[in-house]
């Protein structure tokens, strides 16, 4: 996994009021022009466009200032809600057969790897983007350094070996799907029962949930805390993809997974790094340089 990013800090830009009071006759003009001056202000108020602001406060030392987030969409309704599980806040969207489909995302045009969703969305702008979620572990390249599938393509074989860290706490697992087919299943059961290559897939580790029961490693509520992300999918064929608004542990996502979401399975995608694009609110975290994107579109309407 890459090195701890920094979140990113918005200021809004402040508006100052002030001046020199001028004469009688300066004043008396002005309270018969204003109401004249306000109509024809007002006039296109309401269908002009929403403004975003940036702190200039920030950039005097001569940087570059960020560019501003993006603006909502008004297209079509989020698939994304907040809930709250054992005191801790988790962004909670949906996938649905049918209403969406899920792709995998690396490589631009150029051959390397888009490592934002600023960059996809850049070379994508006419997709009609759901939501998507940084997928899966990666290298210091931003290449994943487990199973990976994208569009039928294998680029990655399945990783069985040992190892540290949170990828090789066994049972790891693959999220995988084709066409209106999601699951999640962890490594060794995919590797001796999945013949057929999926249309897309992804591996990461460690499992949170295995065939309704939580990873044995995993206990109540242990200290190792970051912001996380993860993916199950329900007994209706549904995907949850669920990111956590603060810092939590494992056995509290398991948790969530298992008693509020009611997935059997499910599959810790990352920490840290975790980052969410929700278009229709605006929403696209800036964390740290991401490897392979989950990408939910909406079917055509």
């Amino acid at each position: 996994m890459p090195p701890q990013g920094g979140r990113l800090d918005r200021g809004g830009a402040r508006g100052g009021e002030g001046g020199e009071r001028a004469g009688v006759r300066a004043v008396k003009w002005l309270a018969l022009a204003l109401p004249l001056l306000l109509a024809g202000c007002n006039q296109n108020q309401e269908s002009g466009e929403p403004v975003s602001t940036v702190d200039l406060e920030h950039f005097r030392d001569g940087t570059e200032a960020p560019e501003p987030a993006p603006e909502p969409s008004e297209a079509v309704a989020s698939a994304c809600a907040d809930e709250t599980f054992e005191g801790v806040g988790f962004t909670h969207c949906v996938a649905r057969p049918g209403a969406q489909s899920i792709g995998m995302a690396l490589l631009g045009d150029g051959g390397a790897p888009y490592r934002s969703f600023a960059a996809y969305r850049a070379a994508h702008p006419d997709e009609q983007v759901a939501f998507a979620m940084n997928g899966g572990m990666f290298d210091d390249t931003g290449n994943p350094i487990g199973y990976y599938v994208e569009n039928g393509d294998r680029r990655t074989t399945l990783n069985r070996n040992d190892g540290t860290g949170n990828f090789h706490l066994k049972p790891n697992g693959v999220f995988y799907g084709s066409g209106n087919s999601w699951h999640v299943m962890d490594s060794e059961s995919f590797y001796n029962t999945v013949s057929d290559r999926p249309r897309f897939g992804t591996q990461s580790g460690p499992m949170l949930v295995i065939d309704g029961q939580i990873h044995p490693e995993i206990t109540e509520n242990g200290p190792s805390r970051y912001i996380r992300n993860a993916v199950g999918v329900d007994a209706a064929g549904n995907a949850h993809f669920v990111i956590s608004d603060a810092d939590v542990s494992f056995g509290v996502m398991a948790r969530y997974f298992r008693d509020q979401l009611h997935t059997p399975n499910a599959l810790y995608l990352d920490g840290v790094v975790s980052s969410l694009w929700d278009p229709a609110t605006g929403r696209m975290d800036v964390r740290a340089p991401l490897g392979p994107l989950i990408v939910v579109t909406n079917a055509a309407p």
